[in-house]
């Protein structure tokens, strides 16, 4: 999930830093940019018709939120398996590890 790749890379960050990542992940890219202070001013809570409903994933965009106080984070979008140099090698490393998950539970 890209969401909490993203939470771990910022754990692992040991001083106030400046970051840009990058994805193909909308959800995580406008999430993180647009939704998550409306989403934190209603409570963690988003309109689903008349009622108030808890956003999906909500202890992550806490933990993400509490992470975006601490570094200065830029997020860009980009189109997923267009050549992307980064999101090519990710998607590379994603499919490798995986494997390596099923050969180890098989």
């Amino acid at each position: 999930m890209e969401l909490q790749a993203v939470i771990e890379g910022l754990n692992r960050l040991r001083a106030r830093s400046r970051v840009e990542v990058v994805t193909d992940s909308s959800y995580v890219a406008k999430g993180s940019s647009e939704w998550l202070p409306g989403w934190k001013r209603n409570g963690w809570r988003r309109k689903d018709g008349r009622q108030w409903v808890p956003i999906a994933n909500e202890q992550h965009w806490q933990q993400l939120d509490q992470l975006l106080a601490k570094h200065e984070v830029r997020f860009t979008l980009v189109r997923g398996h267009a050549g992307h140099p980064e999101n090519e090698r990710c998607d590379v490393l994603a499919v490798a590890a995986a494997a390596a998950v099923r050969q180890q539970s098989e």
